[in-house]
């Protein structure tokens, strides 16, 4: 998902650019210290304290110059507009949240006003229209079959939550000035994978093949996330 990330900024921000990034629910800060070190002003928002606790950690390794480059925030992503003017970004990250929350839309609007014009929005979510996909695949029929006529699941943390269609995001996106640009599937041929399989030969020849079909039909619409790329319009 970074490549696909970095593409799209490469795509429509000048090179060298110094980006003012916001992560919403950033989790331990993964995404948003890799961008902090490639030189963009990241602001971090969390609710999680332990998440925080961890994000704030690693950042306090890195180097005073990344360090000052990004601040973390702890808060809800549906509170931006208390935090920060409409506007006041360039790329706002929104990755593994919409599948905790029950009501999408307003959290979307309120991400899509923190853009300046011609932002980039990026989301990661559940992709609804493959849920059958893992019960499938594992050989779990009657779950496979409960799947296909729901948005709803149970997440490997033992969560009851909520998947996205991807025409009913679209819909989303252009009715609150964000219109989709560009989509991806993550997690086509290794959402069933064990974590650490694999020498790193075949680790490279592993993302090769992710990144090709996260961008090719039909290989995408069974994925198990999709990367929707909006742009302010």
């Amino acid at each position: 998902m970074a490549r696909q990330l970095d593409e799209q900024i490469a795509g429509r921000f000048p090179v060298g650019q110094r980006l003012r990034v916001l992560d919403v629910g950033m989790g331990q800060g993964t995404q948003a210290l890799r961008l902090a070190r490639a030189g963009h002003q990241v602001t971090g928002v969390e609710q999680d304290p332990k998440m925080i606790s961890v994000a704030r950690e690693a950042l306090s390794a890195e180097p005073e110059g990344i360090r000052e480059r990004m601040r973390i925030v702890q808060g809800d992503g549906r509170d931006t507009g208390v935090h920060f003017l409409p506007g006041s970004f360039d790329v706002v990250l929104c990755h593994g949240v919409l599948m905790y929350v029950d009501e999408p839309d307003p959290l979307l609007a309120g991400l899509a006003r923190m853009l300046a014009q011609g932002g980039l929005l990026s989301l990661l979510v559940r992709n609804a229209d493959a849920l059958a996909m893992r019960p499938g695949l594992s050989g779990d029929w009657a779950g496979a079959l409960g799947a296909f006529d729901t948005v709803s699941y149970r997440n490997r943390l033992g969560l009851d939550v909520r998947a996205d269609r991807l025409d009913a995001l679209t819909g989303t996106l252009a009715g609150i000035g964000a219109p989709l640009h560009a989509w991806y599937g993550v997690r086509i041929f290794t959402d069933t994978a064990a974590d650490g399989a694999g020498t790193p030969g075949d680790i490279d020849a592993l993302l090769a093949v992710e990144e090709r079909a996260g961008r090719t039909d039909p290989y995408r619409r069974v994925a198990a996330l999709l990367h929707l790329c909006g742009v302010r319009g």
